[in-house]
């Protein structure tokens, strides 16, 4: 089952993340056919990382948590905190690259995934081809919704006007977004 984990970065770690780099990447390696998206967030600038977000094809939340603790970062200390969601993917398309991305994210309470209109047409026909990925999230059980989760190959206002439409529509009503730079991640 896919996972949505998201690890912020501790302040002022650049120098600590670049000296275990190569850790970060032989740990990524091992999970490399599981991985459905990887890559860094970044400061509004696009220049300096503040976290890391892979949705990863896993047995189960244990094996999410286990992932995302076990990941050199997190060992040395330099991630504050991490987040591990279920999620279903909805549209996935290779990140171009040395384009802008953002990644954009809602959060709800759990919602019946029957009421409304379900995700299957939440993209139309024929989605925006800026929308490089994106999934719903889900509770344990993976009956209700709980957010969503996007990259977008846009600045952060426009990425969020694009994910404004279906957000509102998984989570039922106005709900507010987050958005943050992102780039593709994995060696080359």
């Amino acid at each position: 089952m896919p996972f949505y984990v998201h690890a912020q970065d501790q302040p002022d770690v650049a120098d600590q993340l670049m000296e275990l780099s190569e850790e970060h990447w032989s740990y990524m390696d091992r999970f490399d056919s599981r991985l459905i998206l990887r890559g860094p967030t970044l400061s509004d600038d696009g220049e300096e990382h503040t976290g890391s977000v892979h949705v990863v094809d896993v047995a189960d939340r244990a094996a999410a948590e286990l992932f995302a603790t076990e990941e050199p970062f997190w060992k040395a200390g330099l991630y504050r905190d991490y987040t591990a969601v279920a999620a279903e993917v909805l549209l996935r398309r290779e990140p171009a690259a040395d384009a802008p991305y953002t990644l954009v994210t809602a959060r709800w309470p759990a919602r019946d995934r029957a009421s409304g209109r379900g995700e299957q047409g939440l993209l139309g026909a024929e989605p925006d081809r800026r929308l490089s990925f994106v999934a719903v999230l889900l509770d344990d059980e993976g009956a209700r919704t709980t957010g969503v989760v996007a990259a977008v190959r846009a600045l952060p206002d426009e990425a969020q006007r694009l994910v404004q439409p279906f957000a509102d529509q998984l989570a039922g009503g106005p709900t507010p977004l987050g958005a943050q730079r992102w780039q593709r991640g994995g060696r080359s």
